[in-house]
């Protein structure tokens, strides 16, 4: 009978104690959750729709992140709670509550200054506003005195209603700390609990970790930012946050700004295509922007790769336009994509992705051609949310986005989701039940050619080629579908890759074959077959493509449009903080960390193309910095 009652006695002790930080965390979502509809109303301006269906939605929406904020100021009482499993003391609970005053003022503080900010500069709050810091007296100068006492006043209420809340359900009466209890049986409940925050702080158990580009859900815009916690926005932003425009800074301002001149495309009057520099005989076809993950050109018999990887590809490449020598930008999706999209150079230090007040100012290919017509979507068998794309491709314009979350687990056989026979069945699928006059312009980013290389095919032992073998194979059965069912006609398909691949794996970070990449025009809406000889990277595939269809391209300044012969011929790549420039005469690449160069074609004018690759990057950086 003692026994029993020990054991009771301990299990209610061991319950006390689990209790602290589950209350605390379910009770701190509340205070995150009431900052969304306080926010749309405060900024009510910014929408002309909103009911009270979209406030729901933006709660629903904007959970993970207060998930992930409520873990974090979770995690102190959680540890403060495991040590006092062995340490019974009461100073944890003169910790806790000026723990708790200093979260709910520094809530207060983010909430309140976040609503007056949004206004002005269309994105939540992040690390901008320590900028002028340095000079508050100007900061202040443009600067409202009834708009500051106003703010004052919300943070004020809202840090006391905070304090009040959580002081009645998780500090009153709290003898968690100095209760004792079994350390056997209560330490793995404690380590379970520790879990579960984990996963809450990390948001989630799939491949992509908590970021602000997970919540958005609509093309409108001010909902996307409704949904993002802004405590999270601005913890993410100083996680990240680098003096860009101090950063790869070479040349006198004089030399950098007479070189990167030389290496733009020249806008003063519009360009008109000649006969010999058309390549499509439609203005407004429906395209089909293939993006092919990790494809090397050194995988394609069209240019000079392994024979028989890719016979599909090879047939597209003399039915329509091949680009003979067209490189990547870089070694990453996410910089790729921001590369093929919105015309922007890949940085060899970071990843605008990561940077949504940032990169929501690109220009992108979905939002000029929706201004001209298009419908845009963008379709992807894997986790949107990684690397932020989501919210990089809702704020480009993308009106629909189709993700693993639209597949059944059945068709989720790959590490990273659907494999490409099955999206490329969907697209298919889609283009045939799609009845709507409107030209539609699809992005479609593969996924099965990326690492571990597990694809349902068994062709080629090389695990690589083997992968590219069968992403190529699904394109030539979607092709020879879209051919037989008569809307290849009106149709522009471009296969281009993310990025290339170490094949063979002998290639070293630095060589031009590295990052090689295919760049296939093919469909119904190609004049006549074609070789373009011209180089080029990514960041040109933008002016090219409007240029073709006479839509104004000037806002892309760092894209090239291939098919003027006035433009400046050259391509750009990037790694890991190193880059470097490649032309019909030279090759050169310079390594930052050791500040020496790599490679060099043409020792005679190895200085002159050093200092443009470096006057290239250094002009993107302070590109970035002014973003």
């Amino acid at each position: 009978m003692p026994q029993n009652c020990f054991a009771q006695s301990n299990n209610q002790v061991m319950i006390k104690k689990i209790a602290l930080p589950i209350k605390l965390f379910l009770s701190l979502l509340p205070l995150l959750i009431i900052q969304k509809p306080l926010f749309m109303l405060f900024n009510r301006s910014e929408t002309q729709q909103m009911g009270f269906g979209d406030f729901i939605d933006v709660i629903w929406h904007g959970l993970p992140l207060d998930f992930t904020v409520a873990g974090y100021i979770t995690a102190l009482p959680l540890l403060m709670m495991l040590v006092s499993i062995f340490w019974h003391t009461k100073l944890f609970n003169a910790i806790l509550k000026y723990y708790l005053i200093i979260i709910c003022a520094l809530l207060a503080v983010i909430f309140s200054v976040d609503l007056e900010l949004y206004g002005f500069w269309g994105f939540r709050l992040d690390a901008t506003p320590f900028f002028y810091l340095t000079n508050p007296k100007l900061a202040m100068a443009s600067t409202n005195i009834w708009v500051i006492m106003r703010q004052v006043l919300i943070g004020i209420l809202y840090g006391w209603v905070a304090y009040k809340w959580l002081k009645r359900f998780v500090i009153s009466k709290n003898t968690s700390f100095t209760s004792r209890c079994n350390p056997i049986t209560t330490t793995p409940v404690a380590l379970l609990l520790g879990g579960l925050v984990f996963i809450a702080i990390r948001g989630g158990v799939t491949v992509s970790t908590a970021n602000v580009g997970m919540v958005y859900y609509s093309p409108n815009l001010f909902f996307n930012h409704a949904a993002i916690n802004p405590a999270f926005s601005l913890l993410s932003s100083v996680s990240k946050q680098k003096a860009f425009d101090k950063m790869y800074d070479y040349l006198e301002e004089d030399k950098r700004g007479t070189l990167f001149a030389g290496m733009l495309e020249k806008h003063d009057n519009a360009f008109v295509p000649d006969s010999a520099q058309t390549l499509l005989s439609k203005k407004r076809p429906d395209i089909y922007l293939v993006i092919l993950e990790s494809f090397s050109a050194n995988a394609v018999e069209a240019l000079g790769g392994t024979p028989g990887i890719t016979p599909n590809l090879d047939k597209l490449s003399k039915e329509g336009i091949l680009f003979e020598n067209f490189y990547t930008n870089t070694f990453r999706t996410d910089r790729g994509l921001v590369s093929v999209i919105n015309g922007y150079p890949a940085q060899p230090s970071t990843s605008i992705m990561k940077y949504p007040a940032k990169s929501q100012s690109l220009p992108s290919l979905a939002r000029s051609l929706n201004q001209n017509g298009y419908r845009s979507e963008f379709i992807y068998g894997g986790d949107i949310n990684f690397t932020n794309m989501q919210s990089h491709f809702r704020a480009g314009g993308y009106e629909r986005i189709i993700s693993d979350a639209n597949f059944p687990l059945s068709d989720k056989l790959s590490k990273w989701g659907a494999n490409d026979d099955v999206t490329f069945k969907w697209l298919y699928n889609d283009v045939m039940q799609d009845t709507s006059s409107m030209p539609v312009f699809r992005t479609f980013l593969t996924l099965s050619s990326h690492e571990p290389f597990e694809v349902p095919y068994h062709k080629f032992e090389n695990p690589y080629l083997n992968t590219v073998a069968f992403a190529d194979s699904c394109i030539g059965v979607f092709t020879e579908e879209l051919k037989a069912s008569g809307k290849w006609d009106n149709s522009l398909l471009i296969f281009v890759s993310d990025h290339g691949f170490r094949y063979p794996d002998t290639l070293d970070n630095y060589t031009p074959a590295r990052y090689h990449i295919p760049m296939i025009w093919a469909g119904g809406a190609i004049e006549q077959p074609k070789t373009i000889e011209r180089y080029g990277s990514q960041i040109d595939l933008a002016a090219t493509l409007l240029g073709q269809m006479g839509i104004d391209y000037s806002e892309f300044e760092f894209s090239k449009n291939m098919m003027n012969p006035d433009a400046p011929q050259f391509a750009y790549y990037s790694f890991s903080n190193g880059f470097g420039i490649l032309d019909s005469t030279q090759n050169v690449v310079f390594d930052a960390d050791s500040k020496t160069i790599q490679l060099a074609r043409d020792s005679a004018t190895t200085p002159h193309y050093a200092d443009k690759v470096k006057a290239f990057v250094q002009s993107l950086y302070d590109d970035l910095g002014k973003r």
